[in-house]
């Protein structure tokens, strides 16, 4: 009797620690669910946009903000010195939409409001790049009534070599595209017989980018005499890159 009394004390135990670890990591995933941080693509963006209070933050340079940016957005440089000073100013508690050049940036802000407790986050996939690509309108006269950069008819005569021509679309913000650069310059001269290089900033060409429905970047051409023969979208190694160009 005595040993099935303690048999039921130590089932009983366990019983009530498995209660309290369960009621311990439902409290856990209780609070981890409780905050929304999420990526999601420009129409789902735009619906969230009419929700109650909702703060709109473009984490870009004053000088892109100025290009064209979304209604009623406020601009905070993510950065800028006093950004985390600038973001504490928000509703942690009221959603946040989230959105740069091209959804590196703001990811980063997005990762920072969530460690700074905003309980609610969404960051635009692809960026204002995906968005205007959707037809999506954006405020500021000059960002659709001005053609900015180089024109199709002077890109046409650039790539139209007997060499190969690799085409090089980067920012200066754009984290992949530094890191990238340095293989693409050793390529460029490993290769300098036959393959020509050119960089084309994204911000300063903007319109051609819009032309050729670029929505994101780093992004790669090759064109051989002319004719687009290779075209990738994103960080690439070299191994990769000389596999499916074959240069």
């Amino acid at each position: 009797m005595r040993n099935l009394l303690t048999v039921a004390l130590l089932l009983f135990a366990v019983n009530m620690g498995s209660c309290q670890n369960s009621s311990g990591g439902q409290q856990t995933n209780a609070t981890t669910s409780g905050a929304v941080k999420a990526t999601v693509p420009a129409d789902e963006f735009e619906k969230k946009l009419t929700g109650f209070g909702v703060q709109l933050i473009d984490v870009r340079t004053p000088g892109e903000f100025a290009g064209g940016h979304l209604n009623n957005a406020l601009n905070i440089d993510i950065h800028s010195s006093d950004f985390e000073q600038q973001l504490a100013k928000l509703d942690k508690s009221k959603p946040v939409l989230v959105y740069c050049k091209a959804g590196g940036r703001s990811a980063s802000a997005a990762d920072k409001m969530q460690e700074m407790g905003f309980t609610t986050i969404y960051n635009l996939d692809g960026g204002i790049m995906k968005w205007e690509a959707a037809g999506k309108p954006l405020a500021g006269a000059a960002a659709n009534t001005v053609y900015i950069g180089m024109t199709m008819e002077a890109f046409t005569k650039l790539v139209t070599q007997k060499n190969f021509v690799l085409v090089d679309y980067n920012a200066h913000w754009c984290a992949p595209c530094k890191k990238m650069l340095p293989v693409l310059e050793a390529l460029a001269d490993k290769k300098k017989d036959k393959l020509t290089m050119v960089k084309i900033d994204a911000d300063e060409n903007k319109s051609l980018l819009q032309l050729k429905n670029i929505t994101g970047i780093p992004y790669l051409e090759l064109y051989n005499e002319g004719k687009l023969v290779w075209k990738h979208e994103g960080f690439i190694e070299e191994a990769d890159l000389l596999k499916e160009t074959k240069l």
